[in-house]
């Protein structure tokens, strides 16, 4: 039976410690999925829409974007895609009654948890300049106030206009062209946080900004190196793919500072095997890297393999530039460096280089915890090096594989959400449409704060996501927020942003990825495109929380209509049939060619990718590129750590399901510190200590620092020198400027901290 929403925001003041997990999910996964799903649902309601998650006439899962299966299990979704679905589908409701008892400055003070927990939003909610409330509003007062905020800017772009990777294809094409007919290239994306790293390199050096690799490759391939990923947390579905892999000989390298239970073992809830004889052992081999040295292990491996001369020369010769140049400078970068920034010996490396030159197929795997450095960038460059010496690009179980966060962020940049769009891009919709798109680039997110910190933003427009909560230095963002004449956020559930806002901010409520759309008085269906290239149709099954729900689409077209008018795009036909959309899509982007026909069958359609397909590279020397990649390793001063900011396991990016963090042993509490014992000790605290963290940052001014208050010690089995906290509680200690090197993406997974005794009021959620 489904419960009603709390009324307490504990915090962490019931929160207790025990030993970290040595597997991921098995059958205490399906006990908490279930758990949850039946407090926010309710039993009937949980089976019909768990039961259409990921099904080929379902619903994507507003979750991770991994992959589906050709063959679907009845059940083919995990414990925190369960989780996303309930806090979608709950039936709990934020009516206009809980804002007249709520005002703004209480909503302020409360958990991410606690507001998300409320419910789903209900209708358009308005809090005027010199508010106190938001206070209810109707859609076409909303939609004009937005108009005319907008056509009164001194220039378009002093708009900002945001978007989460949940946003559908439709509703992302839709957003990009009425911001292009407005006259900005002021898109910052979620992607600016998390894969723009990837983006970057990849598309230097493959000439594609995304993975090359499918779901049978990871399934068939000789060897998997996983790196700065933890799949049983945040892509919990990849781990049935590791169980196929390693089913079929294939093996298995983890390369991450933490030791994490889903890299160790899984046990499959849907196996004999997983329910009653242990599971599979993943990780054949761990190695526990410090923070940022993941350029150096490649490095490391590169060299190996060119002494070796264990190489593909005839790929080489065929299909690669600047070998040369790479290897001459590989050959200057010293064993001392490698093995200082990796804490590994050469030793340790020549035991991966044995497994590597024994694999006739090699797939590397990565996420945030490659991305979120300054040198990013080089890194995964250095990554390519890896796979182009021994042609493992385009050939069946070889590749590289960027593992995306979010159920669409990979589409929404295919659909242009770009604030650097190509130029390809920007001459179709103008032959297209018969506008005039702006050329000059846009802000990211990083830059957008800037803009409305320095009061060069009067409207600010997110299409989903909790901007305030997911972006870096938390008191400058929020700040920068309250400098902006409006905010307007387009939402399922309340989050922190609602709470930071401009003069005027609005709350416009979406139908959600699990419910009917039947906007323009038709059964309309979105498409998505998962982390691997695949694009597919996504149909809801419930019916909206309420009548007052309009989606994405309707909303955008709307809002386009009032601002830039209808006399070169008829917004009124894509928000009545989406299939509009999609025709213009297919005139406009390249690989969409008999979209709705192809979207229409059962497992959708590949978009073309190049250096899988065919092995062609649209690099600057049209063959894929080796680079050469300075080492350059963080240092950090005595008595200091680094750390990165990662998710608990009752997390999806910055919506917080739970208090627990069962993989690591935390229960109903996140300010937590994971850190080696030998570093507590040798800082002077023990397990179990208060402290607060103490950023430092090289400003231009002198040294910078951010604080974070009341942090609790707990030893953990992290590398030397590497210690690891919840975001979004360190967002605060991540200063706006400590950004990639090419990408712009926030450093946070290399922040220089020390440690200092609590104060004497130490323990607060933010």
């Amino acid at each position: 039976m489904a419960t009603k929403a709390p009324i307490e925001d504990a915090g962490d003041a019931r929160m207790r410690l025990g030993k970290p997990k040595s597997y991921g999910a098995g059958v205490p996964g399906v006990v908490r999925a279930l758990e949850h799903a039946g407090a926010q649902m309710g039993v009937v309601r949980s089976v019909l829409t768990l039961t259409a998650i990921n099904q080929k006439e379902g619903f994507d899962c507003p979750g991770c974007a991994w992959p589906d299966p050709d063959h679907r299990h009845v059940a083919e979704f995990c414990e925190n895609g369960a989780k996303a679905v309930a806090e979608e589908a709950t039936v709990r409701r934020v009516t206009r009654d809980f804002f007249a008892t709520h005002p703004v400055a209480d909503l302020a003070t409360r958990s991410d948890h606690w507001l998300g927990q409320q419910g789903r939003l209900t209708e358009p909610m308005l809090l005027r300049e010199g508010g106190t409330h938001y206070q209810p509003i109707d859609w076409d007062e909303a939609f004009d106030l937005i108009a005319g905020e907008l056509r009164a800017l001194n220039s378009p772009d002093e708009a900002i206009f945001y978007t989460s990777g949940r946003t559908s294809n439709e509703a992302a094409f839709a957003y990009q062209l009425f911001v292009r007919a407005f006259g900005t290239n002021n898109l910052p994306d979620c992607s600016n946080m998390c894969h723009e790293s990837s983006g970057s390199a990849l598309g230097q050096t493959l000439g594609i900004g995304k993975g090359t690799v499918t779901l049978e490759d990871i399934h068939t391939t000789e060897l998997v190196i996983i790196a700065g990923q933890n799949p049983g947390t945040n892509h919990p579905r990849m781990l049935s793919a590791l169980e196929r892999t390693k089913a079929n000989g294939g093996r298995i390298i983890a390369v991450n500072p933490l030791i994490e239970a889903g890299l160790k073992a899984f046990r499959n809830p849907q196996t004999v095997r997983g329910v009653l004889r242990g599971g599979v052992e993943l990780a054949d081999q761990y190695c526990q890297i410090r923070l940022n040295g993941d350029l150096a292990f490649f490095q490391g491996l590169n060299k190996l393999l060119l002494e070796a001369d264990a190489l593909d020369h005839a790929f080489i010769a065929e299909h690669t530039s600047g070998f040369d140049d790479f290897r001459a400078h590989l050959a200057t970068v010293d064993w001392a460096d490698i093995e200082r920034a990796t804490g590994m010996s050469r030793a340790d490396l020549e035991k991966v280089a044995a497994q590597v030159q024994a694999a006739e197929s090699i797939i590397v795997c990565w996420a945030m915890g490659l991305t979120q450095h300054k040198n990013s960038v080089p890194t995964i460059r250095e990554i390519v090096n890896f796979l182009l010496l021994r042609g493992n690009v385009g050939r069946p179980g070889a590749g590289a594989c960027p593992v995306r966060g979010h159920s669409n962020v990979q589409g929404d940049r295919t659909v242009g959400i770009n604030e650097r769009p190509p130029a390809a891009l920007l001459d179709a919709l103008d032959r297209h449409f018969g506008i005039a798109s702006p050329r000059e680039h846009g802000h990211d997110v990083v830059a957008a704060i800037r803009a409305m910190r320095d009061g060069q933003c009067g409207v600010f427009l997110a299409v989903g996501g909790n901007f305030v909560r997911a972006t870096p230095d938390s008191k400058v963002t929020e700040a920068a927020m309250r400098n902006v004449g409006l905010t307007v956020h387009v939402s399922t559930k309340l989050n922190g942003s609602h709470a930071v806002t401009g003069r005027q901010a609005l709350i416009l409520p979406t139908l959600g990825r699990t419910e009917h759309d039947r906007t323009g008085g038709r059964e309309q269906f979105v498409t998505v495109e998962d982390s691997m290239g695949m694009v597919h149709a996504s149909r809801g099954r419930l019916a909206p929380a309420t009548d007052q729900l309009r989606s994405e689409v309707d909303i955008v077209c709307s809002i386009a209509e009032r601002t830039v008018g209808s006399d070169l795009i008829d917004w009124a036909a894509m928000r009545a049939d989406y299939a509009t959309i999609r025709g213009h899509i297919e005139a406009c982007i390249t690989g969409f060619e008999r979209y709705e026909e192809r979207v229409n069958t059962p497992l959708g359609f590949a978009l073309p990718n190049g250096p899988r397909d065919s092995r062609t590279f649209r690099t600057s020397t049209g063959k894929a590129r080796f680079t050469a990649n300075e080492l350059v390793i963080v240092e950090v001063p005595p008595g200091h750590l680094l750390l990165q900011t990662v998710r608990s396991h009752d997390q999806f990016n910055t919506t917080i399901y739970g208090m627990d963090d069962v993989y690591r042993g935390v229960k109903a509490g996140r300010r937590v510190l994971f850190i080696h014992p030998d570093d507590q000790k040798e800082l002077g605290f023990a397990d179990g200590d208060l402290v607060d963290l103490v950023s430092i940052w090289p400003g231009d001014a002198g040294t910078e620092e951010r604080r974070a208050h009341g942090f609790r010690l707990v030893d953990y089995a992290t590398a030397r020198g590497c210690v690891a906290a919840y975001f979004p509680e360190t967002n605060v200690l991540v200063p706006l400027d400590s950004v990639a090197d090419e990408s712009g993406t926030p450093t946070s997974k290399s922040i220089v901290i020390r440690l200092e005794p609590a104060g004497d009021d130490p323990v607060g959620w933010r």
